[in-house]
């Protein structure tokens, strides 16, 4: 049997993980200056997803070695965000 409160907490991590998906493409165009970060809906789209996602970044990024400007802390947010998806379901669903 489902559980809706598990299943609502899984859409929202599976939600956010597009938000961090978003940012990083949008943090790539910007930063090849493919999109003009100075337009006014980028900067409102930017503003946005950055506080959204700098939050849980920031821990990751200290426990990372500098690694030469290459940032690597989406990547691990994405793999910590399917590793408590995959928890939440197996805990609760024993999978």
């Amino acid at each position: 049997m489902a559980n809706p409160f598990i299943d609502l907490i899984a859409n929202l991590i599976h939600l956010y993980k597009w938000c961090v998906l978003l940012w990083m493409i949008l943090t790539t165009l910007v930063s090849f200056k493919v999109i003009n970060p100075y337009q006014p809906v980028v900067q409102r789209v930017m503003y946005a997803l950055n506080r959204l996602v700098e939050p849980a970044l920031r821990p990751i990024r200290k426990f990372l070695p500098d690694l030469g400007g290459i940032d690597i802390s989406p990547i691990i947010l994405w793999l910590l965000l399917d590793f408590a998806i995959e928890v939440l379901y197996r805990y609760f669903y024993n999978l």
